[in-house]
Parts: structure tokens; sequence; C-alpha cells
């Protein structure tokens, strides 16, 4: 399916599934990797990361639901129907599993994923999220409820819907329907702490929650219990990384920070049959 709102990314299709139409990207070969992008922005926040990455996998790189290239509808705007977005991606794509990388609000989404359909899930990256809403700082959970859209209008974020939105005159109910996504309570601990997917939690120093929620993300997975002594015996599947200078904000443009973190735990295995 070709649209004009992908009229500049000759590798973009759309993938009917869960009622909306999916945009996303195929680029590389090798082990399926999809990555998802933070608020308010698109697979195109991923451009110093995902180059390097196509090297050992194919990037599949997704639009969310009401974001960049996938269109807005009247679905309510859950975490849990965008995982299942992922995984009807993965069903269209006709993948057993795939590893998932996902950044702020595409982490959210990537964890949801894997806690609603783990047998879906081969590795999982999530950047720069807490598991709970309350751990984010204050100071991020107000700015969250004060969005306003008029504030946006002229925005590089504004003039990026513009450019690619389906529907461009959706920006105003968007933007609204973003800010009481972002308002709704969470707390997954009881569903981090059952998760068996090999998880890789990466978060700034700076961040937008401390480093202290992060580890105990970890801990949840069962991490940082114990020294894994000389050989390693201890060591479990999920691994935790704190990147030094690294802000919310800036993380994702930092590929010397991410990238010695991430190529060794997703590694680069051969695209399944």
């Amino acid at each position: 399916m070709t649209t004009p709102s992908n009229m500049n990314h000759p590798a973009g299709k759309y993938a009917p599934v869960n009622g909306i139409n999916l945009y996303y990207e195929l680029h590389g070969t090798g082990s399926p990797l999809i990555m998802l992008h933070g608020g308010f922005g698109t697979f195109d926040m991923f451009a110093a990361l995902s180059p390097a990455l196509t090297q050992n996998h194919q990037v599949i790189g997704v639009d969310l639901y009401g974001h960049g290239r996938t269109a807005l509808t009247d679905r309510p705007f859950l975490f849990e129907h965008m995982a299942d977005d992922i995984v009807g991606l993965i069903e269209h794509l006709g993948l057993a599993t795939a590893d998932l990388l996902g950044y702020s609000l595409g982490g959210i989404v990537a964890l949801q994923t894997a806690i609603r359909h783990p047998e879906r899930v081969n590795k999982l990256v999530v950047i720069s999220i807490p598991f709970k809403r309350t751990g984010w700082y204050p100071e991020i959970l107000a700015g969250m409820a004060a969005i306003d859209p008029e504030s946006l209008v002229g925005t590089p974020m504004y003039e990026a819907y513009m450019r690619v939105a389906p529907k461009p005159e959706d920006f105003f109910r968007f933007v609204a329907t973003m800010r009481e996504a972002m308002s709704r309570d969470y707390d997954w601990r009881d569903s981090v702490s059952a998760l068996k997917t090999p998880t890789l939690i990466i978060a700034g120093d700076s961040d937008s929650f401390p480093p202290s929620h992060a580890a105990e993300f970890f801990h949840l997975l069962g991490g940082g219990l114990k020294d894994a002594g000389w050989s390693g015996e201890n060591l479990i599947p999920s691994q935790l990384a704190i990147l030094p200078g690294a802000t919310h904000y800036n993380i994702v443009d930092q590929p010397d920070l991410l990238l010695p973190v991430l190529s060794p735990f997703l590694g680069g295995r051969q695209a399944q049959e």
C-alpha cells in the first residue's frame, strides 16, 4: 500500500493489524529487530542508531499508532493495544519471533509486548523507561500533564507531523490523546517479576528517572542480587546499563555509547526461515 505520506520513504509499507494500518520499514538482513520510537516521534528518531544495526539485523522500523505515518483513529490510545499492534506486525511478516528495541514510549510498548506475548519476543531492549508511572521524576510527570497542543505549533515535532501524517489536521487531537494516555497510572512490577524474556535495561545517568529506579527494574528481573564471581556462574540472561553523560533526550543519538552494549546482547544471528 503506497500513500502520499510515505513517498519519501520507498521502504515504507503498511500492515493491516488490530484494526489499523501500521506503517513500517524494512532495512538490512539478518535476525529481525523491531525498533519502536519515543512519544511524538517516528522511526526517524533512530537515524543515528539504526544504520549500524542493519549490518547484523533486519531492522523493522515502526511508526507507532497515531504517530508519523500511522494514522490516529477512534481506537482508544492504550499501551496494551499498541503492544498487540506489534504482535500483529510480527504475524503479518510471517515471523515466529523477533527482538524488540524500544525507547521511551516505544520502550513501554515493547515491554507490554513481552508481557502480553512472551512467546513472540526473543530478546527485549528497553531504553529510558520506568516500570511504573511514579518512577518518573515529579517534574517529568507534571510536564506530561501540562502538554499543550498550541505550544507545540511551529516546533520540529509539529513540522514533522505536518509533513508525514496521513491526516495532518489530527495533530491537536493526537496531542490531547497522548496527554491523556501519559496521565494514566501503571505499575507493572508483578508482570516484570514474572518476565522470562532476556531483557536489556538501558538508562542515562541523567535520565528522567533516577538510576536507582533502573536498578530496581533489574532487581525485579532477578539481577543485582549477588556477585557473579570470576566465572560468572550467577549471571542472569538480563542486563543493566547506565550510560554516562546521557539524558532522556540525547540517549538514542549516542551510538558510541549504545552499540557496545547493544551488539553483544542482541548478537547477529541469521534470519529465521
